[in-house]
């Protein structure tokens, strides 16, 4: 994962832990587990997701989505909750010293359960599960009250934020709990074990809010389907950068996966902070999957435990101090924390009803997809969030035919757009190199373009002429007409047209895209610019044969076969 992960990984390895919840005397009726991160090892602190603890709670669920609660006591939970948690040796520890790099195999408990250590295959010893105990479930009502405002509404029931895909069996009653329980999250007290020598591991520091900016890496642990085998898949780490954020509420395009729910999501600088914990790791709209995960940052939760625990008796009280601190200076959250350079290149555009994302390829011209703008003529309000934000008309001066392969508008604005930096096209094409799209799919406005990275998976020429480029960063609706960077240049490399969707089902998969090479675009643009000359942008409706056959995700037509008399 390169140099710079080095620290990040050490302790996002060694304070991720997962977190078990059972029913007392009750072994056959299932349990719930989720990932979770360790605060503090003496005495043994633990904060993980709060959706585990529903099916305990007194009162239902519906007492975590009363008025002006933000938090509960452990005892709101019922008297035969029993909790585990189970993590990977640290360096410093005894077990670890004597058995970390040693090889061995699954264990046969794979539910990680049983006591005893076991020799993981990845050649990490895992440490008993200790007994735990309850005590507070606390929320963010900053994160709750974002998550309304980009959730809610009326479209609130094409949004689906539960640890299954929307066709698997998740009865009404869980997904409404699973619902209630987003942005809630249980600090737990760790029994002691019997080690003679406490376990030590690197101190958990955490980021102020506001402090790591769109588009910086992310690197997210966690424990896919929680409990289950944690031999193999206890703390699984993911890539990503910081998509968006509203405040509290931050979203990851990092890839995480069922039972991640509470894991620890880290920066490279400073190296190895808390950013946030996951708070559902997958987004469907409609038939749609998003591609992005749900966090709430861990700043202002660590802030509203150390208010909860104030209110508890003394023992737990005093606990507030163990928490771990924040590093670095937070900024004036009135301020958004910049992104890079040249995603401020990127546009809102609307054009009637309809909208979509597009980008400034001089200072009075901006370009976007034909499907947001399919009408030459017609007039276009163009929006810029950065260096500030303003909103210009425009006029359609060119939007290609339907029965062309691109899928390109061009919008004049009547006005030059100030201070945006305008990028510089790229020449050439790397397949494998890092990239990143700019967008303003899924929210539109309301929290502005959003920042997803992958690489350049394919270039596809015709006649060594590229024609398409094909990325692995997640697009969505909304997404049509953003920009394609190279991340380490910031280099324009295309305009992104569509992502896939799967005709049998319906579905929308948002890590394969597609995109126009700015190459098939920078020259008729340049003249236009330079002249007002419109015939380089109408040769793009005389695409040969073979580009629309590209176009078309068709193979070429073979040869017709000849007669052998």
């Amino acid at each position: 994962m390169g140099r710079q992960w080095g620290p990040s990984m050490r302790t996002a390895e060694q304070a991720g832990c997962v977190v078990s919840a059972s029913r007392a005397g009750q072994p056959t009726a299932g349990s719930w587990s989720c990932s979770g991160v360790i605060l503090s090892r003496s005495p043994g602190l633990v904060l993980c997701h709060g959706g585990i603890f529903t099916p305990f709670l007194r009162a239902g669920s519906g007492c975590l989505t009363a008025a002006a609660t933000a938090f509960l006591p452990g005892d709101s939970c019922s008297d035969d909750l029993r909790l585990h948690v189970q993590w990977g040796p640290t360096a410093e520890s005894p077990a670890g010293r004597a058995e970390l790099g040693r090889p061995g195999l699954c264990t046969p408990q794979c539910a990680g359960l049983e006591p005893g250590p076991s020799s993981s295959p990845r050649g990490r010893p895992l440490q008993p599960p200790r007994p735990a105990e309850l005590l507070l479930l606390l929320s963010c009502p900053a994160f709750r009250a974002h998550f309304v405002r980009l959730f809610g509404g009326e479209a609130a029931e094409h949004w689906h934020f539960v640890s299954a895909a929307p066709d698997d069996e998740v009865s009404e009653e869980e997904e409404e709990d699973q619902l209630r329980a987003l942005g809630w999250f249980a600090l737990l007290r760790v029994h002691p074990g019997q080690e003679a020598e406490e376990e030590r591991g690197p101190a958990v520091a955490v980021a102020p809010l506001g402090t790591v900016p769109k588009g910086a890496p992310l690197l997210a642990c966690g424990s896919p389907f929680g409990a289950f085998c944690p031999d193999i898949f206890l703390n699984t780490l993911s890539r990503g950068v910081l998509s968006n954020s509203a405040g509290p509420l931050l979203l990851t395009d990092a890839r995480c996966l069922p039972g991640t729910e509470g894991g620890g999501v880290f920066a490279a600088r400073p190296a190895g902070a808390l950013v946030a914990l996951v708070a559902a790791p997958l987004c469907w709209k409609a038939r749609e999957w998003v591609g992005l995960t749900l966090l709430c940052a861990a700043a202002p939760l660590l802030q509203a435990a150390r208010m909860a625990l104030a209110s508890l008796p003394p023992d737990s009280a005093a606990l507030a101090a163990l928490l771990p601190p924040e590093v670095g200076t937070p900024p004036n959250l009135l301020l958004q924390v910049p992104g890079p350079p040249w995603a401020a290149a990127a546009m809102l555009v609307e054009c009637g009803t309809v909208w979509g994302s597009g980008v400034a390829v001089a200072p009075h011209l901006v370009v976007t997809c034909r499907h947001v703008a399919p009408r030459e003529a017609a007039k276009v309000l163009v929006h810029s969030i950065t260096p500030k934000s303003v909103a210009i008309w425009g006029c359609v001066v060119f939007a290609t035919q339907e029965t062309s392969p691109y899928d390109i508008a061009v919008v004049r604005l009547e006005e030059d757009l100030d201070g945006v930096p305008i990028p510089v096209p790229a020449e050439h094409f790397h397949e494998g190199e890092v990239v990143s799209v700019v967008g303003f799919g899924i929210f539109g406005q309301a929290c502005g373009p959003s920042v997803t990275s992958g690489i350049l998976s394919a270039v596809v020429q015709v006649d060594d002429t590229p024609v398409m480029l094909q990325t692995t960063c997640a697009v969505h609706s909304g997404s049509s007409g953003g920009p394609i960077f190279s991340t380490h240049s910031g280099d324009l490399l295309g305009i992104v047209t569509s992502n896939t969707r799967d005709n049998n089902t319906g579905a929308t998969y948002p890590h394969l895209n597609f995109s126009i090479p700015i190459t098939v675009l920078q020259p008729a643009l340049q003249r236009y610019s330079q002249t007002g000359d419109l015939g380089g942008l109408h040769e793009l409706d005389h695409a040969t044969e073979p580009v629309r056959v590209v176009w078309r995700l068709q193979r070429p037509l073979p040869q017709a076969p000849r007669s052998k008399l």
